[in-house]
């Protein structure tokens, strides 16, 4: 059945919500502002609740089923997180109220700097980034920034392993710096010998992402930070991966001197389409003074009769700000949920389940798949979808196949050094019942693509819409439903 679109269901008359009488003099709306021509559906209350739950219904979500897309940490997302976000002192207030009148909120965001200077083995953490790519950009922009207040200007060259994530290179190139990749060797790590040939005076840094996208921890991590810093360059950490790590490694221990955390991957925060997203950097001790402006800091302890007094400091050498006001203030009251209710055990035992899940499944689908890096990995591993004995079938095949089994596919074609690479992460959300499903399933579609390859090649079969021509919806976005008549009036 194909349901009607939004525009079909209007007639003429039909109301949605009745509007209060007004109980204050009435003003004209300024001209310009609702636009005349807009032929708005008009639609009941009820058919436009049916109309956007039905299409809520057509996607896939955590909450519905095994979503083990790599790289992103798909975690099932707790719903206490939501209450205490939509308490009315948190969701109500405004960043521009005086602070005086908002201490709790700034107590929450202190709290929540600390515990990940502590989590991550950091002098100072900013909460302003508003996604994890914008937190890597304040991380490269604080070490440029670092490097020309020292009057070395000359440090212009960023390394970038080819195991790390796609925004890496994207954000040296925003930040004005020249991307030198470097290779991996035969374990997956950073090639140590490549590294030594580009380390020189002009290196402002390298970016390094521990565990990498194979989801491998870096085996020469100190050594490469040796390296680095040996010829006067500042490592900078992805830690988009840190759900791997919690309660395991620091990296401001390891030498990493500035790291980006994702608060809605480890921290959880429903996310994906584009939002919501926070990304707070740490720094070492030498990098504190180039934060982002403001940070929360305490003006004064208080004593026993008086609270702390919680306000907004700016660091002497800041970059200046890189978010308006101080963040997604949301996703801080989740993150901090989320560490309350784990505690530091909870927080050991997330990385612990996490790293457990994912080679449990590696191992299981070691002798059915190619495991290009076939070594102990951390919350992820990389798979190839491709088998010799049939050479029709690829990655995507496997991924648009596993769909008709109630399973999102994992991550398609990245990382790029890997062929026809299918990166999985479980999270440490799933039970042992759902990853043997979806081991079965996994299992089932191997045997299928070398007896019947067109099962795959025409999947999937059991959603409300097959396989469609993604190259063409690419290029011809259909972004909303629209009268034709009125689409002819736009193009006119």
């Amino acid at each position: 059945m194909v349901e009607p679109l939004i525009y079909d269901l209007s007639s003429p008359g039909r109301v949605g919500v009745t509007l209060p009488g007004v109980d204050v003099p009435r003003s004209d709306l300024p001209d310009g502002l609702v636009r005349e021509e807009l032929p708005l559906p008009e639609l009941s209350e009820m058919e436009v609740v049916r109309h956007f739950v039905r299409l809520s219904q057509l996607n896939h979500g955590v909450d519905i089923g095994f979503y083990p897309l790599g790289s992103c940490t798909m975690k099932y997302n707790p719903k206490v997180n939501e209450d205490t976000a939509r308490l009315p002192g948190f969701a109500l207030t405004h960043p521009m109220q005086d602070p005086d009148t908002a201490q709790g909120n700034l107590a929450l965001m202190y709290a929540l700097q600390e515990w990940l200077k502590e989590i991550g083995g950091f002098a100072g953490v900013s909460l302003q980034p508003a996604a994890g790519a914008h937190g890597e950009l304040t991380g490269i922009l604080i070490i440029r920034a670092y490097h020309h207040d020292r009057g070395d200007e000359k440090r212009t060259k960023i390394l970038i392993p080819d195991s790390a994530h796609g925004t890496n290179p994207a954000t040296t190139s925003m930040s004005g710096m020249q991307v030198i990749e470097i290779p991996s060797d035969d374990r997956g790590n950073v090639d140590l010998d490549e590294l030594k040939k580009h380390c020189g005076d002009d290196v402002a840094g390298l970016m390094l992402t521990n565990p990498n996208t194979l989801g491998l921890f870096e085996e020469h991590v100190e050594e490469v930070v040796d390296l680095i810093h040996g010829c006067g360059g500042l490592i900078y950490g992805d830690g988009a991966n840190m759900n791997a790590l919690l309660g395991i490694v620091r990296p401001g221990d390891l030498g990493i001197d500035v790291l980006h955390y994702n608060l809605h991957k480890t921290f959880s925060t429903p996310h994906g389409g584009g939002g919501p997203g926070s990304g707070p950097v740490g720094v070492s001790e030498a990098l504190v003074d180039f934060l982002p402006a403001p940070i929360v800091d305490i003006l004064d302890e208080g004593d026993e009769e008086e609270p702390p007094l919680y306000g907004l400091v700016k660091p002497e050498k800041t970059i200046g700000r890189v978010k308006a006001f101080h963040g997604h203030f949301g996703v801080h009251v989740r993150a901090y949920t989320y560490m309350r209710m784990l505690g530091k055990e909870g927080l050991r035992a997330v990385s612990d389940h996490a790293v457990l899940n994912a080679n449990y499944l590696r191992v299981k689908l070691n002798d059915i798949y190619n495991v290009p890096f076939d070594r102990i990995n951390m919350h992820e591993f990389v798979i190839q979808g491709e088998f010799k004995d049939a050479p029709g079938v690829h990655a995507l095949d496997i991924s648009k196949r596993l769909m008709d089994f109630g399973f999102h596919p994992p991550t398609n074609y990245f990382p790029l050094i890997v062929p026809e690479a299918l990166m999985i992460e479980p999270t440490e959300t799933e039970a042992r019942e759902t990853l043997d499903a979806f081991i079965e399933a996994m299992k089932t579609i191997a045997k299928e693509a070398r007896e019947n390859p067109d099962v795959l090649h025409e999947a999937p079969h059991e959603t409300p819409f097959g396989r469609l021509d993604e190259v063409q919806a690419a290029r011809q976005l259909i972004l909303c439903c629209m009268p034709a008549d009125f689409q002819e009036k736009v193009e006119s």
